[in-house]
């Protein structure tokens, strides 16, 4: 499973076998990404692709040094369950 930024979509996608499994739109705000959307493909659920998403984005923003608002409930739900994350978490301007 491979996740890439996709900047011209604005949004995370991961791949699984080179096909698109599943992405997490975000709507950039400076240094701030605000997180409003995350879906995988049905043909992937339950394969743990949705957690190796969030996981593969959290990693690169911050690799990236940037902050994050977690709009959408699947990404703020994972980063609840997911305190290492919770440094990424800023209040939206």
């Amino acid at each position: 499973m491979l996740v890439e930024e996709n900047p011209a979509k604005h949004r995370y996608e991961i791949l699984v076998d080179d096909a698109l499994a599943g992405f997490v739109a975000y709507l950039p705000r400076g240094e701030v990404l605000v997180f409003t959307h995350t879906e995988v493909d049905p043909a992937f659920q339950n394969m743990g692709v949705g957690a190796a998403l969030m996981r593969g984005t959290l990693d690169q923003v911050r690799a990236q040094g940037q902050r994050l608002v977690p709009q959408c409930p699947f990404m703020a739900a994972f980063i609840e369950r997911h305190p290492e994350y919770a440094d990424l978490v800023t209040n939206p301007a």
